[in-house]
């Protein structure tokens, strides 16, 4: 069967803006790519190209002609050229998707319990950044809604203030009735970094993301073996695209944890490139989307539910955009279930 293309820029609205250390969103460029067939018309495969500005390794001004020579090159081999597409890995995503949902005619792309809408995935709350007020609110809804585990984004405000807000949360539920994670996107300088973790330990954190730049792999590995809070590695995976440099970043940094998001760490298969490295270093992982829609989220959410890791996911619902597409998730509470 000879395998057709097409692309649909998208601009996704987010209905508040999204505050990282890096900076608000207020909207996110993403490409849908399209595979068909002339010889069955009424079948289609939709993958999402989500690539982040100022953070993805593929974010290039050139980006929209590299994705049209990756379409270009899959219609003449009608395969996915994994090696040409590992410095690209928001297309690599769409690429795998695409085809995965093309074969299998249905967006459950595996047969799993998930996907049969039997069992769900458990995902954490996700607090963004905002004023003390504002994020405090968040968390509070967040717990309403039953949320076991909190994820709050922080480096905006004054330090003190987001030690505060911690604070008022363990006044009330202790770390055996919620876990709380924190994921800093860099915001610490190594100077600072230890002091502040061994503030954030006093408070039962369970883990930080990034807390300081990629990049800096001394100051890092010697915050992964010191820190009482455990650190996971996030930003530090975006860039390292073969095997080889995977498994030479985690021999030297040894994180606790690593954050796989496959539009930014190699897609599907680069993830679990991640994962097997990870497995055989003793460091625990866990899968969170990186702002997609609904097309990128629930394909995360089908590839994730293969990999039978038990933990608390960075998953939403694709309830940050105004002008998402619909796709078959919901939540209850802290459960993600597809259907």
């Amino acid at each position: 069967m000879i395998l057709k293309t097409s692309i649909e820029p998208f601009t996704l609205n987010f209905k508040s803006p999204a505050g990282t250390s890096r900076g608000i969103y207020l909207t996110h460029q993403v490409w849908y790519i399209h595979i068909f067939s002339d010889k069955d018309p009424g079948r289609i495969g939709i993958g999402e190209c989500a690539p982040l500005p100022q953070l993805s390794c593929d974010d290039l001004p050139n980006y929209n002609e590299i994705l049209r020579k990756a379409c270009r090159n899959f219609e003449l081999n009608d395969t996915i050229n994994y090696e040409y597409l590992r410095p690209y890995p928001s297309i690599l995503f769409g690429f795998e998707t695409a085809l995965k949902h093309f074969k299998k005619g249905s967006f459950a792309l595996w047969d799993t319990p998930f996907s049969r809408g039997e069992q769900s995935i458990l995902i954490n709350g996700l607090i963004w950044m905002d004023t003390y007020e504002k994020m405090s609110k968040q968390i509070k809804e967040k717990i309403r809604m039953g949320f076991k585990c909190i994820k709050l984004k922080i480096g905006a405000i004054n330090f003190e203030e987001e030690i505060a807000l911690i604070e008022s949360v363990r006044e009330h539920f202790s770390i055996d009735t919620i876990t709380l994670r924190v994921d800093a996107n860099g915001a610490f300088s190594p100077d600072e970094a230890l002091h502040k973790l061994k503030r954030l330990a006093k408070l039962g954190i369970h883990s930080i993301e990034q807390p300081i730049k990629a990049g800096q792999w001394n100051e890092m590995a010697d915050l992964a073996s010191n820190s009482p809070v455990p650190i996971a590695l996030d930003e530090e995976l975006i860039g390292c695209n073969t095997y080889e440099e995977k498994k030479r970043m985690l021999e030297f940094i040894r994180p606790p944890y690593i954050i796989l998001k496959p539009s930014l760490h190699g897609g599907l298969k680069g993830c679990e490139e991640w994962i097997e490295i990870a497995n055989d270093l003793c460091i625990g992982w866990w899968v969170t989307s990186a702002l997609e829609s609904n097309i990128g989220l629930n394909a995360i959410a089908q590839w994730c539910a293969t990999l039978n890791n038990p933990v608390h996911h960075g998953l939403g619902t694709g309830m940050l955009y105004t002008n998402n597409i619909k796709v078959p998730l919901h939540t209850e509470g802290e459960n993600l279930f597809f259907g």
